[in-house]
């Protein structure tokens, strides 16, 4: 894998920016917080040689006397001249009218008091403007990624079918929840150093720049100005490493949840081929693989802050010896050795920018795909809507493939379906039936060909207004890890019980629904996990009956349940699908026999159409699938 782009590194964040613009005015109030915060060093660096004035062995020799003999300075002597080796703070105050040094050089009791006052001050200043800073930035942080979550839910919702079709859903689900994790910690810890760390250097190296200036060092500025690449290089080397193996961690990462979504999705499988073994060793083969992305990438990043302790700790050393040799007093040293003792915290904080950014646009680099893989279902710029089903729903020359130009699954469809009518497909597995039933409801559209209703393409109609008006029950029946009562009323707001409950009985399934101590707030688990096959088929009848469609869609309703579940379900699909149209998918031909047509599907096409009697009595395919169940019995 190449080393990472820088340019496109901050152009992820520049589009991440987007979702923070909502919050400008919190930002704005922590930006002005880490501001304040800094100016409040400056205050605290001005202070400190003043502190140290009456540590050093020898005391100013420049003394003001006082008017009158009385001992002390005065604020501003006549002339308004002030010693020059007095600070600014020094300076300050004598021209606010406070007496800084009495006769002897000595700090005066108001001097004193006055810096006793300044200090705490100045502390609390520091602290409540961070704690602003850090909530503020925080609190920024946090939502952008929430809303960043909430964009790339809501964009998924919109895709369509052969959209997830073409996605790992494990992969989804780890950029979802993984890679967002990694931005959230990024942004949260990040934007507070980056709006206050600046700011505290910032005024530190003015206050570095003005004492020197006074104090008459200029070389030790020279020195800080060479000395500041020495930060800088392996702050920007590591982080490039970090960003490039952080970027592996995730995608390996997205691999495990593939694996475990995989795994456990076909749990049964495995167990019923005796694979634990085999899934367990596959699983640690690539968790290993992650770690070892992961470790490298910690690697790096822990290198960081050793780096510049390192060479902070050799410039210390060479600035203490520049001290001593041009023999420097204490309260020259002192100020700027706190500037570097203070500076030093939000350097630290910045060598982390670096590769917490890093990790973040690896991060943003794997989401930013999925927001801009755009595959929805098509919709009419001005959809015609749908308040009921009067007349009949026409396949004229429908075919469909998956990809364009790929494999046709159906061509050359042609049939109609009137409203109350009941039209059966047939056909051996992989023959088309399933994907008819798909286009009925739109889940796609035609490669070729059209599906009217009433008269009106499907892809002109307001899609929401289409499926109101269809149930559709298949085979392998979805339902949420969610209470029976919220399976049977799911899409529907404002449903009581009593309507839950009646939909049930017609479906057969109260019953066993009662059976259970926890009756209909019993939860059906990952999948109906702990419902039995016809007992999901009944819940799904019950939601259908629930939603009273005009239009019924059974894909397989019936299939691979034992007889007497059978006619259970059976009874309650009767019961739904009077004065109903229905589409239905057939297994067992023996529950399509009533059917006011019947079409016989064969490689995507229709081959034979008619009765069940006619078809009988034809002796063609239709037949010969009957004889084989019959057989088979």
């Amino acid at each position: 894998m190449s080393d990472p782009n820088p340019d496109s590194m901050w152009s992820v964040y520049r589009r991440l920016a987007r979702y923070a613009k909502p919050y400008r005015r919190r930002i704005a109030i922590g930006v002005l917080a880490g501001l304040a915060g800094g100016s409040s060093l400056y205050g605290l660096f001005q202070l400190s040689p003043y502190l140290v004035r009456p540590f050093e062995q020898q005391p100013s020799a420049v003394a003001v006397s006082a008017p009158g003999g009385g001992g002390e300075a005065p604020s501003a002597p006549a002339g308004g001249k002030l010693p020059g080796d007095w600070t600014r703070f020094e300076r300050a105050a004598a021209k606010a009218g406070v007496p800084v040094t009495d006769a002897h050089g000595r700090l005066t009791w108001q001097a004193i008091a006055l810096g006793l006052v300044a200090l705490p001050l100045l502390g609390i200043i520091k602290g409540l403007t961070n704690f602003i800073n850090r909530y503020m930035m925080r609190w920024v942080g946090t939502r952008v990624c929430r809303d960043l979550r909430n964009h790339l839910f809501a964009h998924l919702q919109r895709q369509s079918l052969k959209f997830f079709g073409k996605c790992d859903i494990g992969r989804l689900i780890s950029r979802c929840t993984n890679d967002a994790a990694v931005v959230e910690n990024v942004l949260a810890n990040t934007l507070e150093d980056l709006t206050r760390a600046p700011f505290d250097i910032f005024f530190a190296v003015i206050f570095a720049v003005h004492f020197t200036m006074d104090q008459h060092m200029a070389g030790f500025l020279g020195g800080i100005l060479v000395a500041f690449p020495c930060f800088i290089v392996p702050v920007i080397l590591l982080g490039h490493y970090v960003r490039r193996h952080t970027g592996k961690a995730l995608g390996r990462i997205a691999d495990l949840t593939s694996r475990m979504h995989e795994n456990f999705t076909g749990v049964r499988v495995v167990k019923a081929a005796h694979m634990e073994a085999r899934e367990i060793q596959r699983f640690e083969d690539l968790n290993a693989g992650y770690f070892k992305s992961l470790i490298r990438a910690l690697r790096g990043e822990l290198m960081m802050a050793p780096l510049v302790e390192t060479v902070g700790l050799c410039l210390t050393a060479a600035f203490f010896v520049a001290c001593y040799a041009r023999e420097i007093q204490l309260s020259q040293i002192v100020p700027i050795a706190l500037a570097a003792v203070v500076v030093y915290r939000p350097m630290k904080q910045l060598t982390r920018i670096q590769p917490n950014l890093a990790r973040g646009a690896a991060a943003l680099e794997r989401i930013f795909p999925i927001l801009d893989a755009d595959d929805p279902l098509p919709q009419s710029p001005q959809p015609r809507k749908v308040d009921g089903f009067r007349d009949q729903i026409e396949f004229q020359q429908v075919g469909f493939a998956y990809e364009a130009g790929g494999q046709a699954v159906l061509a050359d469809i042609d049939f109609t379906l009137k409203r109350g009518q009941v039209v059966a497909l047939v056909g051996e597995s992989g023959s088309g039936k399933s994907t008819m039933a798909n286009l009925l409801a739109r889940f796609y559209d035609p490669s070729a060909g059209r599906i009217l209703f009433d008269g009106v393409d499907l892809r002109d109609l307001e899609v929401a207004g289409l499926r109101r008006l269809m149930a559709v029950v298949t085979q392998d029946t979805i339902l949420f890890n969610d209470t029976i009562a919220a399976n049977i009323a799911y899409g529907l707001d404002g449903i009581s019980r009593g309507a839950i409950e009646d939909a049930a009985r017609q479906a057969n399934a109260h019953e066993f629904i009662m059976a259970d101590p926890a009756g209909y707030d019993r939860v059906v688990g990952e999948k109906g996990f702990v419902l039995s096959g016809g007992e999901k088929q009944r819940i799904a009848l019950a939601r259908a009956i629930l939603r009273n469609p005009p239009i019924l869609i059974l894909d397989e309703a019936t299939s691979a349940l034992d007889t007497v579940t059978e006619s259970m379900i059976q009874e309650a699909i009767g019961r739904i699908m009077q004065h109903r149209t229905v589409f239905a998918i057939a297994h067992r031909l023996s529950t399509v026999r009533h059917a006011d047509q019947i079409l016989v599907i064969a490689d995507g096409r229709i081959v034979e159409r008619g009765t069940h009697r006619d078809l009988h009595e034809a002796n063609g395919r239709y037949r010969r699938l009957c004889d084989m169940q019959v057989l088979g019995q």
